[in-house]
């Protein structure tokens, strides 16, 4: 046999091969491609909302900064999103209610404005004729219990206005409940806290633990009768933020039915950047006096990495990593969603809303099946929403 011809009978096989994987891998992200884009994908924590009252930003275009609007969404496949009503934990009594009320007339705005392509949803099957519709179901989660100024009428007139969810503390204590961001003060829920959490129950809005400590947590979890949703919280185990979940707490929330969504935020899900941002807060204090807002985030990291020395870089593959421990740990019903865009820094690769569909083509290499990727991409949002429904009917029924 000559030389070429051996060659040949060597070559040809190996090339051969590699086709076959190349066309594999490309069969992959196509199915992930088909499978994302048909999927009805729900992010449980957007903060995009303080944007939609700004006068000089529209929701409808497309913008070169932030992380979210109505045309990369459509890019990103994400069809369902709750709006984040927020304000610091430090605005209390009338002016947080007063606020909170004008930041949920942005969101009702949006959808009067723009009747052919959002939807604003208060129930699952709200959520279901959105997509039907071809339209963004857009619902609204209140970002600490602050805003309802100690008052059980505030909390339900809020409810009223379609918020379906209340994180009960954010970054500090309320008069009622303690934060993970703060020292503890009442020991986890006061009696007036699980008022609170009974009342959530009773209106059909699901009672959030992201950003609660863990007596909170444990509190409102043993007084609650509906499940929970932990609206943007990541997994300890990997990443020690104490805004994060123990493996121990992950297991509790699900075991009473509810779902964690994962936050995407770099400093949240990787260890070796938590670490960093630890030995940098006290800096980064100081210097949002001197360079105050969102729009000077990044000068003031360049000062902290000229004491600290660059800040470590996070790719977004960290994003799955949790996603698929908090699996391993409860199963593929208690895990979604809950990116925090437009809430702080996200990992390389995960720049805006218009990367999501990596997630679904991650998922899918990883030997995830169609159908509970569908559910961690939106399909336990709207079991969770639709339980805490049920019971909610329930326990209006018992008042009669």
């Amino acid at each position: 046999m000559k030389t070429s011809t051996l060659l040949l009978s060597f070559i040809f096989p190996v090339m051969l091969t590699g086709a076959l994987v190349a066309q594999q891998g490309d069969d992959v992200a196509q199915r992930a491609r088909k499978l994302h884009f048909s999927s009805l994908v729900l992010d449980t924590h957007i903060d995009v909302t303080p944007k939609l009252q700004q006068k000089d930003w529209s929701f409808a275009e497309e913008h070169s900064t932030g992380h979210i609007d109505l045309p990369r969404m459509k890019k990103g496949g994400l069809n369902g999103l709750f709006f984040s009503i927020y304000m610091s934990g430090r605005v209390t009594g009338p002016k947080a209610v007063n606020d909170a009320i004008e930041r949920i007339a942005a969101v009702h705005k949006l959808a009067e404005d723009m009747p052919g392509e959002v939807a604003l949803c208060l129930t699952a099957d709200d959520i279901r004729k959105a997509r039907r519709e071809r339209k963004i179901a857009a619902l609204m989660g209140m970002e600490g219990g602050h805003m309802i100024n100690n008052s059980l009428a505030t909390l339900r007139m809020f409810s009223q206005l379609g918020i379906r969810y209340l994180t009960l503390t954010h970054s500090v204590n309320t008069d009622w409940a303690d934060s993970s961001g703060d020292q503890p003060k009442h020991n986890g829920l006061t009696d007036f806290g699980r008022d609170v959490v009974r009342e959530l129950n009773r209106l059909g809005v699901m009672v959030d633990i992201s950003h609660v400590a863990d007596k909170t947590f444990w509190d409102a979890l043993a007084v609650s009768r509906a499940p929970m949703i932990a609206s943007h919280s990541s997994c300890r185990a990997i990443s020690s933020h104490p805004r994060n979940m123990t493996d121990e707490m992950i297991k509790a929330l699900a075991a009473k039915g509810g779902v964690i969504q994962i936050n995407y935020l770099d400093s949240f899900i990787d260890e070796e950047l938590n670490q960093y941002s630890r030995k940098s807060r006290p800096m980064m204090t100081e210097l949002m006096q001197k360079y105050p807002g969102m729009e000077n985030r990044q000068k003031r990291m360049d000062e902290v990495a000229k004491v600290l020395g660059p800040a470590p870089k996070v790719g977004w593959e960290k994003i799955v990593e949790h996603i698929d421990h908090a699996v391993k740990l409860v199963g593929v019903d208690h895990v979604g969603l809950g990116s925090d865009f437009d809430g702080g820094s996200m990992p390389v690769g995960m720049d805006d809303c218009t990367h999501m569909p990596k997630i679904t083509e991650a998922l899918l290499r990883k030997g995830y099946s169609e159908d509970d990727i569908r559910k961690i991409l939106g399909e336990n949002t709207v079991r969770l929403l639709a339980d805490v429904e049920r019971v909610s009917i329930i326990m209006r029924t018992e008042r009669k």
